[in-house]
């Protein structure tokens, strides 16, 4: 069971983001970026917001990084980490945009992408774009097939569907790897259908434990209906995480003590079917966070 984080700093939800994200920067990414290239994280992500209303911005905040321009600066200041837009809203722009952008990034970091989707829920930015909002889920879809066109390894890639047609416009460079992986984010009913008959991957959002074994095996179901035979990765994200007994107030939710008894939580989700946890660090610094991405990397990855 491999391991990734949702990088600090680049999005500011009040729901996770600590104190000490507010006066950081591109520095303290660097930080956290090499830290998980060095401890074993599988990849590293970086979520997808163009603009925020100003009835949300005292929840989520207006502080969203472009995942591209994020994912291509830490990129070249790592070596193995794999890149994930946890999740890019791609139905906001034309796959063709979105195809010169990902081909590009996976392209400069030798083959490190995974494409996250998602449909988006801010009503606001399909407006100010021209986007139909009602119809983001047939407007993703569609998306998502004209992106598996636009990414594959044709120089002049073709699709032809309701929403967008296009073919004998080329462009490079091409992806480095042969076929780009697309992990579909959600929860929803749709968003589940979605991820089973369209995803490489199943990237939940909130889940808690008791309810993902229900979420995978209605995902296994919908793919042997649909006679699809590859493997799915599938996604958790798990509580908040302290490793050691932590000397502040952590949470209740906070899953804490010494890497054995850590490992032996997490490896429950091993047990439902889970290939991949998404983690977070109670943290009240940077050299906090990265002291306890190091201390999982070597202490309880291991036994996972």
């Amino acid at each position: 069971m491999s391991y990734g984080i949702q990088l600090p700093v680049q999005s500011q939800s009040t729901m996770y983001a600590e104190p000490w994200e507010d006066t950081a920067g591109p520095e303290d990414l660097l930080a956290v970026a090499r830290t998980a290239d060095r401890a074993g994280f599988d990849y590293i992500a970086s979520c997808d917001h163009v603009a925020i209303p100003r009835r949300l911005a005292p929840a989520m905040s207006t502080v969203w990084y472009d995942p591209v321009a994020t994912l291509a600066f830490l990129a070249a200041a790592t070596e193995r980490v794999r890149l994930l837009s946890h999740v890019a809203i791609v139905g906001l722009r034309h796959p063709l945009l979105t195809a010169k952008q990902y081909a590009t990034l996976d392209h400069l970091s030798a083959g490190r992408l995974i494409l996250g989707v998602g449909a988006g829920h801010v009503r606001e930015e399909f407006e100010v774009l021209g986007v139909d909002f009602e119809r983001r889920g047939a407007v993703l879809d569609e998306t998502v097939d004209a992106l598996r066109a636009a990414l594959g390894a044709e120089e002049f890639p073709e699709h032809h569907g309701k929403l967008f047609d296009f073919e004998g416009l080329g462009q490079r460079p091409r992806p480095a790897q042969d076929r780009v992986p697309v992990w579909v984010g959600g929860s929803s009913p749709a968003a589940v259908r979605r991820a089973a008959l369209k995803g490489d991957g199943w990237l939940p959002q909130g889940d808690p434990r008791d309810r993902l074994p229900d979420q995978i095996a209605r995902l296994g179901r919908l793919r042997a209906e649909a006679g699809i035979e590859d493997p799915l990765t599938v996604g958790a994200i798990t509580e908040p995480l302290y490793v050691g007994t932590p000397s502040w107030d952590v949470g209740r939710r906070t899953l804490t003590g010494p890497p054995d008894r850590l490992a032996e939580s997490l490896r429950a989700y091993r047990a439902m079917g889970v290939h991949q946890i998404q983690v977070r660090f109670r943290c009240r610094s940077r050299t906090e966070l990265t002291d306890q991405m190091a201390a999982f990397g070597a202490d309880v990855a291991p036994g996972l």
